[in-house]
């Protein structure tokens, strides 16, 4: 090797150490600071509230499920604090209507949970792909879409549901319009006495880490907690969507789930009810890694979370996603680290 190629190699080997340095070293930093913070002591406080919500897939309300599935699933969740079912009802259309044969077998459903499992609130679980990232989807900066949005939402109270929820992504952090669609769907409820809610997305775990993933991939994975805050504000019920979050370790991950718990936490008002999802599904990709990503771990991370926050917030608790992918496992580790 001549000289001048040593002095080359040389200089290269430092920038590929300071290349790891830049990039390696802070993630391992970060997710050190993660398992440490999915450590301590529970609070025994820190357990159900009696306030936590499923949310069930369309075989519900399109005449898949009959009576016998309905008896099924209330011995399921009996004595387990679920109170509030999120019933999938569209999908919206791209113009934000919704057609009226989405949901043949409704008046069954509500009419059935009422008889059979007193106390429990059924929702109308809509949503649609926002045209964030794409060409195609539901424009909320379009008056008109939004007007019709709360239209279809007049017209699933008016199909007998108890409320409705709603799950619109990718929603970009800091949208204008979702806050003006939300103080309008919040008009109504609010005159109809029935509850709005909202699925989230996750709060930054690093300061402006929405901006900067946007900056670099055109996609904002989350929200600001300062636009966390406005939503909640404008909403009866919020629910984190707690998952698919990268994480490769469960300790990384229960650490995770803590610290979005207490961001939540932090800026979430008491009057609206503060969910954390739960991973009630099984997929090994990028964004979730089925032995990462636990129901048991979610479930410690939300009361680690809860305890060191704001451990006498009634307004808490658990979300699951989804009733068709669940396993016996997941129920299990739900009932036992949670009640």
């Amino acid at each position: 090797m001549t000289g001048r190629w040593k002095r080359a190699w040389r200089r290269g080997r430092w920038f590929v150490l300071a290349l790891v340095l830049v990039l390696v070293v802070p993630v391992l930093a970060a997710g050190t600071a993660l398992r440490l913070n999915y450590t301590g002591e529970l609070r025994a406080d820190a357990k159900t509230r009696g306030k936590d919500a499923i949310w069930l897939g369309h075989a519900w309300v399109d005449g898949r499920k009959k009576d016998a599935d309905l008896i099924a699933f209330a011995a399921r969740i009996k004595d387990t604090g679920i109170r509030d079912l999120y019933v999938h009802a569209g999908p919206l259309e791209h113009d934000g209507t919704l057609p009226a044969d989405r949901y043949p077998r409704a008046a069954w459903l509500i009419g059935a949970v009422h008889r059979t499992m007193p106390g429990i609130r059924v929702h109308a679980w809509l949503g649609d792909v926002l045209a964030t990232e794409g060409p195609d989807g539901l424009r909320l900066e379009d008056a008109g879409s939004r007007a019709a949005v709360v239209a279809s939402a007049r017209q699933i109270l008016d199909a007998g549901f108890d409320g409705v929820h709603f799950d619109l992504e990718p929603l970009h952090s800091d949208d204008a319009a979702y806050l003006s669609l939300l103080d309008d769907l919040g008009t109504l409820t609010r005159a109809r006495k029935a509850p709005l809610s909202v699925a989230a997305h996750q709060i930054d775990p690093l300061p402006a880490a929405h901006a900067a993933l946007g900056a670099v991939s055109g996609s904002e994975k989350w929200w600001s907690q300062e636009f966390f805050g406005q939503v909640a504000r404008r909403v009866d019920q919020i629910a984190v969507m707690s998952y698919d979050t990268w994480m490769p370790l469960e300790g990384m991950y229960g650490g995770y789930v803590a610290q979005q718990t207490s961001l939540a936490l932090e800026v979430t008002p008491e009057e609206t009810d503060l969910l954390m999802g739960l991973p009630f599904f099984h997929e090994d990709d990028l964004g979730h890694h089925e032995s990462a990503e636990t129901v048991a771990a979610a479930v410690r991370g939300a009361r680690l979370g809860l305890g060191r926050t704001d451990p006498d917030r009634e307004r808490f608790g658990l979300a699951l996603y989804v009733d068709f992918a669940a396993e016996e496992r997941d129920w299990t580790a739900y009932r036992e680290g949670w009640h």
